[in-house]
This record gives structure tokens, C-alpha cells and sequence, in this order.
């Protein structure tokens, strides 16, 4: 009989939550360019959960591929359509979810030790400001930020003559990292990126006409533990989220509630 007490209250504890093993962490998947908005809105997000947050940030292209390998997330938020696309054809995502959230600019920026104070995009121009340099960019075949920017220099007939200049990128905010320490003369990145790093001016923008909208459609995935992840979806359509994506320089799309 003693045995057999134990044994149920050996089974009941091992079912009764313990305090010593916390509840995982809502997991959002971030575009890069995401971190300093996301990162100052962190506590909020916590409260609007009701638990711990982790806040996992790389280009769209490596988070979407994580979590086709079956990396947790409960939600994912991409840089741009096509990767969300991608994820969505995978059913990776809930397409009931999706919500096209923030839009962004295309900038040419430089260190604050270069002389230029603007910069015309044209070849000789950018020849002149390159020297024997290169231009930080995002990967062109699959980094968002790589792929409007390819997009907008074939469109202004510019790609043919830096395409053997660039220095590809993992993601736009190491490519903002190359030019803020100098390593290239110019970089192209989002006007949030530019915004957040002190070491960068904005030499020149890039005319909306020239590369697809950049919009970051943000989602459930599959696996979403449901409940918080639709709190956070929901704080992050808020006003509080609104205006610290404004002062980071993103534009705010007109809200959409999940279906």
C-alpha cells in the first residue's frame, strides 16, 4: 500500500507544473532591421504575453528556413512579402494571421568621417565615392534589404557598374556594421537601420518608383501556443508599438486584425 501511495504521488508531481521549470518563452522570429524597435519594446511585449518573450533576430531568408527545420517559433516576421510567401506555400505560417504591418525606405548611406555630405545615384558619382571601396549590401539572391537594393540599381541602370563592387551581407544590419566602422565607403540599408546607428548619414534616397514596396508582413506560425502569441500580435498593432516604429523610422501600414 505505501508503495503504491508513493508511486501516485511520484506520478502527480511529475504532472503538477514546477516552479523550478519555467514555461517557454513566446518566441518571435525577427527581421534584423527590426532589433532597436523591438528591443526597446521588449518589457511591453512581456506584459502583453503574460509570460517570457525571446526575441530571435537574423535576415527573413535564414529565419524562414529555420523554421521550415522545425525551429520553435511562435510567430515570424519577415522584411518582406515574398519570404512570408515562401513560408505560407510551406504552411509553415497561418495565413489567417498574416498582417502587412510596417513599410521602410531604401537609403545609401556613408560613415559620419566621410566627406560627402549627399551623394547623386549615378555611376560616376558612386564610382568617385567607392574609390578602389565596395558597397555593403544585403545578399542580393535572398537578404530583403539585398533584393530591393538590386532591384533599384538595375532600375537606374547602376547595377552593371558596382555589381562586382559589393560586399554581401548575412543581413542589412551587418552591412550597416561594415560602413559605420568604415570597412566600406557606402552601404545600402533601410532609413530605420540608419536611424539607429550614429555612426551613418544618409547620403542619398532611393525613389520608391525604383524597387518593390518594402513592406514586413508579420504572422502566427503553425505552432504558435495561440493565446499569447495573439496578445503580442495585437500589442504590436497598438499605439504604444505604433509610435516607437515611427521614431524608428518606419512607416505604419493601416491595421489589419487577423481574421
Amino acid at each position: 500500500m505505501f508503495a503504491r501511495r508513493a508511486f501516485i504521488a511520484a506520478a502527480l508531481s511529475a504532472l503538477a507544473p514546477s516552479p523550478l521549470r519555467a514555461a517557454a518563452p513566446l518566441t518571435l522570429f525577427a527581421a534584423a532591421s527590426l532589433k532597436t524597435a523591438l528591443d526597446s519594446l521588449a518589457e511591453s511585449l512581456r506584459t502583453a504575453s503574460g509570460g517570457a518573450v525571446r526575441i530571435v533576430y537574423a535576415s527573413s531568408a535564414a529565419l524562414a528556413r529555420q523554421i521550415e527545420q522545425g525551429a520553435p517559433a511562435d510567430l515570424f516576421w519577415s522584411a518582406d512579402r515574398e519570404w512570408m510567401a515562401w513560408c505560407i506555400a510551406r504552411q509553415l505560417v497561418m495565413p489567417s494571421t498574416v498582417v502587412n504591418l510596417l513599410s521602410n525606405r531604401l537609403v545609401l548611406v556613408a560613415s559620419t568621417a566621410a566627406k560627402q555630405s549627399a551623394l547623386a545615384l549615378d555611376a560616376a558619382a558612386l564610382k568617385d565615392a567607392l574609390r578602389d571601396g565596395r558597397i555593403a549590401i544585403g545578399e542580393t539572391r535572398s537578404v530583403p534589404a539585398g533584393r530591393y537594393a538590386k532591384e533599384a540599381l538595375t532600375n537606374l541602370g547602376l547595377w552593371d557598374s558596382v555589381a562586382t563592387r559589393l560586399a554581401e551581407t548575412d543581413n542589412v544590419r551587418a552591412a550597416l556594421l561594415l560602413t559605420a566602422r568604415s570597412e566600406t565607403p557606402l552601404g545600402i540599408v533601410y532609413a530605420s537601420d540608419a536611424i539607429a546607428e550614429p555612426r551613418v548619414k544618409i547620403l542619398a534616397e532611393f525613389p520608391a518608383t525604383s524597387h518593390q514596396p518594402i513592406v514586413y508582413p508579420l504572422a502566427l506560425t503553425r505552432d504558435a501556443t495561440t493565446m499569447p502569441a495573439m496578445a503580442a500580435l495585437r500589442f504590436l498593432q497598438g499605439p504604444e508599438a505604433r509610435a516607437i516604429f515611427v521614431r524608428d523610422g518606419f512607416s505604419v501600414l493601416t491595421p489589419q486584425a487577423p481574421s
